[in-house]
Parts: C-alpha cells; sequence; structure tokens
C-alpha cells in the first residue's frame, strides 16, 4: 500500500489576512501546497488527505480537484470545534479547532495505512517527501514513526526571529526530546537562541522538526484517549491545543520509537503577508534551477 499524504489545511491565516492555503505563489499560479502534493507523488505516495473547515471546501475543490484527479487521489476530511468523542465531561466556548493532533484524528476515517502529516502553508523540497516515502514504505515495526529533521540554518528568516524545536537524539538518531526556542535569530555569523536568561548559542548541525511527520496507523490505538484526556483537563481554556508533538510525547512514553529522516533540503514558509514575496522568488529560483516545471500540472 502507498503511503498517504495528510495535510493540516483548517488555520484561518488571521496573521496573513486571508486563506493562504490557496493563495498563488508558482509562476503559473501554483499554491505552496501543489509542490508539496507534486513532490509526494513522485517520491511515492498514493493519496492525500486535505484537512480542512467546511466552509472553505469549495474554494479548495476549485483550486484542486480537476487538476489533481488525473494523478493522485483526493479526500477531503472536516475539522469543527465541534467534539462528537465519548468522555469528554466539558466543552468550552472557543473560536478555533483543537489543534493539530486533533486535526490528525479528524481524518481517522481516511487513513488505512502508514501516512505523513505535514502543514499546507510550508515548503517543504523534494529531499524530504523521498525520505519520507521511503521509510513509510519500508518500515514494518508499528512502533516505530518517524520525522524530517531540517538543518537548522535553512529554515531561518531574513526578516525577524523565528520559533524552533531543536531535536535531540540518541547516537542512532531516534528522537529523545524536541526543545522548544521561541527566538532565534543569526547573528554575527552564529544562530542565536534567545530566552529570559540571555543568550545562546546554538549548533548549526542541530536538526529542526518542522511539523513534517511519518506515522504508523497504530499511532490512532490510543489517540482518541489521550485527546479526551487534553480536553478534561484544559477545559477551562478556550485557546488550549493539542498539537502533534503531544502525541509524539506519549507515543514515546509507551515505548513507541520516532526516526529523525536527516535532510539536506530548503524549507520555507507562510505566516504574514509580508512573507509572500520571499516565497514567490524563492520558488522562482528553484524552478530556473531546473527542479520544477515551469507548470506543474
Amino acid at each position: 500500500m502507498k503511503p498517504t499524504l495528510v495535510v493540516l489545511a483548517a488555520g484561518m491565516g488571521s496573521r496573513y489576512g486571508g486563506v493562504k492555503q490557496i493563495d498563488r505563489f508558482g509562476p503559473s499560479g501554483e499554491t505552496i501546497l501543489d509542490y508539496s502534493v507534486y513532490d509526494a507523488l513522485r517520491a511515492g505516495f498514493g493519496k492525500v488527505v486535505f484537512i480542512i473547515r467546511k466552509e472553505i471546501e469549495q474554494d479548495f475543490r476549485e483550486v484542486f480537484d480537476a487538476k489533481l484527479a488525473p494523478h493522485i487521489q483526493v479526500e477531503y476530511a472536516f475539522q469543527t470545534k465541534e467534539l462528537p468523542f465519548e468522555g469528554i465531561v466539558q466543552v468550552p466556548e472557543r473560536e478555533k479547532p483543537w489543534g493539530t493532533g486533533h486535526a490528525v484524528l479528524c481524518a481517522r476515517n481516511h487513513i488505512q495505512g502508514p501516512f505523513a502529516v505535514i502543514n499546507a502553508d510550508d515548503f517543504y523540497g523534494r529531499d524530504g517527501f523521498e525520505k519520507m516515502a521511503a521509510f513509510l514504505s519500508s518500515n514494518t515495526d508499528s512502533g516505530v514513526h518517524a520525522m524530517v529533521g531540517y538543518e537548522l540554518p535553512k529554515t531561518l528568516s531574513e526578516f525577524g526571529s523565528v520559533s524552533r524545536g531543536i531535536c535531540l537524539g540518541d547516537a542512532d538518531d531516534y528522537l529523545t526530546s524536541i526543545e522548544e526556542h521561541t527566538k532565534v535569530y543569526p547573528e554575527n555569523g552564529k544562530i542565536i537562541s534567545e530566552r529570559e536568561g540571555g543568550k545562546t548559542e546554538l549548533s548549526p548541525d542541530s536538526p529542526v522538526s518542522m511539523n513534517f511527520w511519518g506515522f504508523m496507523p497504530s499511532v490512532f490505538d490510543n489517540l482518541e484517549t489521550w485527546f479526551v484526556d487534553f480536553v478534561n483537563r484544559h477545559a477551562e481554556n478556550p485557546k488550549a491545543e493539542y498539537f502533534i508533538p503531544l502525541t509524539v510525547q506519549s507515543l514515546m512514553e509507551q515505548g513507541h520509537k520516532v526516526k529523525i529522516l536527516r535532510n539536506s533540503g530548503v524549507w520555507f514558509g507562510v505566516t504574514y503577508r509580508e512573507d509572500r514575496e520571499h516565497v514567490s522568488q524563492s520558488i522562482a529560483d528553484l524552478v530556473n534551477k531546473g527542479e520544477y516545471p515551469a507548470k506543474l500540472w
């Protein structure tokens, strides 16, 4: 069975000022997501599941259905604020859904085998998809999952500090923990992390998590239980979100392993409207180098 690509695309784009998941950045009007699906397809993925909000379904279908249908199976899952799970004692009033871990749970009925999870508005590059597809297609251990680790210098921004999850691993590159750094930036040829206690220098060899995960279907054995427990513990906090790293932590506590798939690709993403020109130019540079055709589909 070919692995499935699961795309987190339910974000509201409040900082961007629009539905950035379907905004056009490529020379022929491609979205960032077009490049991810293109890379996934040639790496060996067989299906893509878009996790979206119901209110943007028609916009998504108009952008993707006709052009992707001849190439890859496309399905949709919907993430909502409502929680149809048994065992939730109190559901707080809130404006947003419950985060990326909840989104994966919403796609459960669309996933029958190994799968990868990515953000819709991040450009991950061909190398990451090839390494993930190779892992998912060959791994036979239901207790071993994976994440793509990007080289820290290739994930920094020219426009200011960024928040990054630095991955710590053992001698065999199995994840031991993710250390969150909320203010990371280049300074005088070094990579600096600034915290309340001062500045520390980060190693340029540190692999970074950019929310590109690979899971065996065994992740669903306990995911609903973990999520329900999280909601019950945070019922009074309308902004609490159940992120994928919380699922990864729970898996590791149960004895599962997460392989760090190091890759040399360049990551870039769009958070603010000001990022748009940089992303468009980065894609244009890759097209000019011959890594992608001027028209994908």
